[in-house]
């Protein structure tokens, strides 16, 4: 899982306490990291000179406070749009996971400020994992919250999820079935009993398969705000959820006008979740 991985160095901040906490779980030890630095192209041979010594040396700080591997670890400085950069490089490397921050804009305000993130989120079909800067702090990874229903995109959430948590000791699934019919308040379905919901059920499964902690939720509201608010309200460490792709293949290379608009769950989420989030893929090519 994830064995090459690529990070949008955007200097020190939460994105790389994240990458470090990453680092604490030995599947993530195993994994190929490219940190990747994309300069602003400069007209003038001598200033150009300057930015990639800049880049150059901005990129080695990053990986000494990273603390890879040096055989695990490939560095790389490259010219021109961070937006078109990070996802030619995303492909041409096969990245598994695409870990860069984000400024938590949504719709057209992201649009607007040029926004790199919401620009790959559209258009990459590779997992990632968005860090919002400044926004809230960053713990060693216990909890793991995973949004479940009966799609290939929650079972691939679930099966990333097993796979970190399985590895951290003492930690604890928060299964959250987004589209339960069930109408308990949200203290009332922590205490529910999940047993006969057929998308929860799975989970558990696997969860005592690997004898790994968990809970389960099913609150009423909409998903997006009750996964955002359980996740507030119980602390998780990072949020797992999957982001399904519904434009056709004729269409790949087109923003995806939910997303772009901030009207998907997975960009609802995205946007206003208290925690890092991880959103996984299936690819459809």
């Amino acid at each position: 899982m994830f064995e090459k991985i690529l990070l949008a160095s955007s200097g020190p901040g939460n994105t790389e306490t994240m990458f470090k906490a990453l680092l604490e779980i030995p599947v993530i030890q195993r994994s190929q990291v490219t940190v990747l630095k994309v300069v602003s192209p400069q007209i003038g041979a001598g200033n150009m000179g300057d930015q990639q010594s800049d880049g150059q040396q901005e990129l080695t700080d990053a990986i000494t406070r990273l603390g890879v591997e040096a055989s695990k670890v490939t560095p790389m400085i490259l010219e021109g749009d961070p937006k078109t950069v990070v996802c030619k490089v995303a492909d041409e490397i096969d990245a598994e996971l695409i870990i860069m921050g984000s400024r938590g804009l949504s719709g057209l305000k992201a649009i607007f400020n040029n926004s790199v993130s919401q620009y790959v989120f559209q258009l990459s079909s590779r997992p990632m994992l968005l860090v919002k800067d400044d926004l809230y702090s960053i713990r060693p990874i216990k909890r793991i919250l995973v949004a479940l229903d009966k799609s290939d995109m929650a079972k691939e959430s679930l099966r990333v999820a097993i796979s970190l948590a399985r590895d951290i000791k003492d930690s604890e699934l928060v299964f959250v079935h987004t589209l339960s019919n069930l109408r308990n308040s949200i203290d009332e379905a922590i205490n529910a009993k999940p047993e006969t919901d057929p998308v929860l059920a799975p989970a558990i499964a696997e969860a005592k398969r690997y004898r790994i902690n968990y809970r389960c939720v099913a609150p009423e509201g909409k998903p997006g705000q009750r996964i955002c608010q359980l996740a507030e309200q119980l602390s998780v460490n990072l949020l797992i959820l999957g982001s399904p792709d519904r434009r056709p293949s004729i269409a790949k290379g087109l923003p995806d006008i939910d997303r772009l608009l901030g009207g998907s769950l997975s960009d609802y989420v995205r946007i206003n979740a208290p925690c890092p989030v991880l959103l996984t893929r299936i690819s459809t090519n």
